[in-house]
């Protein structure tokens, strides 16, 4: 292998390091810019800069948090709850209980929303008997199993329900029944069971709802008109009355 040239550097034939280097690499360590840093599984051998925080650079300081007022954290849910819909008094208690707030601070923040109308039940009773009677046609005896539902007081829910006439809810009762026979098909008896059935669980008392049903049909053709005339709407009402 004559006449080649020798290579140099660290290779497989590198010459070994003189004594001198020694002194050398103690330099390198001893100056940091000019140190070798090693390789990367090395890194944990060297010193390590502490971290701003503690004084002995062990750690970050911890940040200390302060225990949040539960009269604030009350009032904070009750905001939150009533930002999506008009609440009732009971309905927010359930709430803050659910959040572990404690009865008594529950009842204080509850009576400060009460002076200042921030919550108001009979308000709340009026407002939903119109917006459920209005727009989904239900009748006094489902609004007043929702009202029940939200905590409304039954005296409360009275006097809303009372803005609610029967006149009112008989003509509610036939305009639902009319829309409905726009696009209802069968024969005319199965037609005035369906409809029936569709106004009593929209909570009307069964003569309110055979009668409309019945005077809608026998507007409607005249083969539906001498079904509804074979309906005996008092006698029936009644029996329906009687069975439920």
């Amino acid at each position: 292998m004559a006449g080649r040239r020798a290579r140099t550097g660290r290779g497989w034939d590198a010459a070994p390091p003189r004594a001198d280097a020694d002194h050398s690499s103690r330099a390198d360590a001893d100056d940091p810019v000019g140190a070798d840093p090693g390789p990367p599984w090395a890194e944990g051998t060297r010193p390590r800069r502490g971290r701003r925080g503690r004084p002995d650079g062990t750690g970050p300081t911890p940040v200390e948090s302060t225990p949040r007022d539960e009269s604030e954290m009350a009032r904070e849910i009750c905001l939150r709850q009533l930002a999506v819909r008009p609440r009732t008094r009971a309905e927010l208690a359930g709430s803050l209980a659910k959040k572990g707030i404690s009865d008594e601070v529950s009842a204080q923040v509850l009576d400060r929303y009460d002076e200042v109308g921030i919550i108001d039940d009979a308000a709340f009773a009026r407002a939903w008997v119109s917006s459920r009677h209005n727009g989904r046609g239900l009748a006094r005896r489902a609004l007043a199993n929702e009202l029940r539902q939200r905590g409304v007081d039954g005296e409360v829910a009275s006097e809303a329900l009372g803005e609610l006439d029967e006149e009112t809810e008989a003509e509610t009762a036939r305009t639902l029944v009319d829309r409905k026979l726009r696009t209802a098909r069968g024969e005319p008896d199965a037609v005035f069971r369906r409809l029936v059935g569709m106004l009593a669980r929209k909570g009307y008392p069964p003569g309110v709802a055979i009668r409309a049903v019945k005077d809608a049909l026998a507007a409607q053709s005249a083969e539906a008109a001498e079904f509804a005339e074979q309906i005996d709407a008092d006698a029936l009402a009644e029996a329906e009355g009687e069975r439920g």
